[in-house]
């Protein structure tokens, strides 16, 4: 990822989102050449010089202080999420040489656990959102349609982001599918700012760009956003409507793995469909590889 041009075009986006009206700002004439403000009116409002914010719009940011990236964010309004991202945009670690795409496994105490959660779907996903492991309710409420042991192997692993925009039945989960479309794309591009230097992850984004429209008109527009739980409404094909919350549970260390949890109110018509779905699950057979623990995935494990 152009590190310097996400920060330009992250913040150009930010500045046509602006009204000059709303801030205050006096427009003169019933035209103006830009959309939102100015890059002048912007450096006043946030107290910087415009030179030193034109160097920042053309991602030079050697040098930026805290002090100025702080007053910019407060400028243009940011959120928590967004400043974080201008930050990590603006402010990188050490330059570091982009790494193979190496696939990674979930380990074999995390698909223990995923087992052994039996009443509620769940899944291991990686930073790049690949799905590296599910127990059978998870299975069962995301992908029935597709292999159970799919995430067992790097050339059959399912990717949230790639099933969201590009997998028609999983499309169909979702009765508020293009809230779910920008949060991912959110999500992701959170993601890209903090590992400029993930291969996998550009190349993820790199194709969805191309084979996704919808995809790339939403990347195109910057949106930033982490979601950390929240509710979630499905519509399955085989229980209908339901209503479930989420959470995602990191897993300590340097992968960037994490577990998302779903589960449903006590005594709600959402519980009752979940006890429905993990009754139907039990036609796909044994959770041999929902959750990993199959002869194939012990061999990675």
């Amino acid at each position: 990822m152009d590190r310097a041009k996400e920060l330009g075009d992250f913040l150009k986006s930010r500045r046509a989102g602006l009204n000059p009206e709303e801030l205050g700002l006096k427009v003169y004439g019933a035209r103006r050449r830009v959309s939102g403000l100015r890059r002048e009116e912007l450096a006043m409002l946030a107290g910087v010089s415009v030179t030193h914010y034109t160097r920042l719009e053309q991602g030079r940011a050697a040098g930026a202080s805290d002090a100025v990236l702080g007053a910019l964010a407060r400028a243009l309004r940011l959120t928590e999420d967004e400043t974080a991202h201008l930050k990590h945009l603006a402010r990188p670690s050490a330059p570091a040489r982009p790494a193979p795409a190496r696939p990674e496994h979930a380990s074999r105490s995390v698909r223990r656990l995923l087992d052994a959660m039996t009443e509620v779907p769940a899944l291991v996903l990686d930073r790049r959102n690949d799905i590296l492991a599910w127990n059978r309710l998870g299975h069962a409420l995301l992908a029935g349609h597709l292999d159970p042991a799919a995430p067992g192997s790097p050339a059959t692993r399912p990717n949230l982001t790639r099933l969201l925009f590009l997998d028609g039945h999983f499309r169909e989960l979702y009765p508020n599918w293009s809230e779910e479309a920008t949060l991912a794309v959110a999500s992701l591009r959170l993601a890209a700012g903090r590992h400029p230097d993930d291969r996998g992850l550009a190349e993820l984004i790199g194709r969805l760009v191309i084979q996704s429209e919808e995809f790339a008109t939403r990347w195109a527009r910057h949106p930033v956003r982490t979601c950390t739980s929240g509710v979630k409404h499905f519509h399955h094909p085989v229980v209908g409507p339901m209503e479930l919350s989420f959470d995602n549970l990191l897993i300590p260390g340097e992968s960037g793995q994490r577990i998302i949890a779903y589960s449903a109110e006590s005594d709600s018509p959402s519980k009752a469909a979940l006890h429905l779905l993990d009754l139907s699950a039990l036609d796909f057979g044994p959770a041999e590889t929902a959750g990993g623990l199959s002869q194939s995935v012990k061999a990675a494990g």
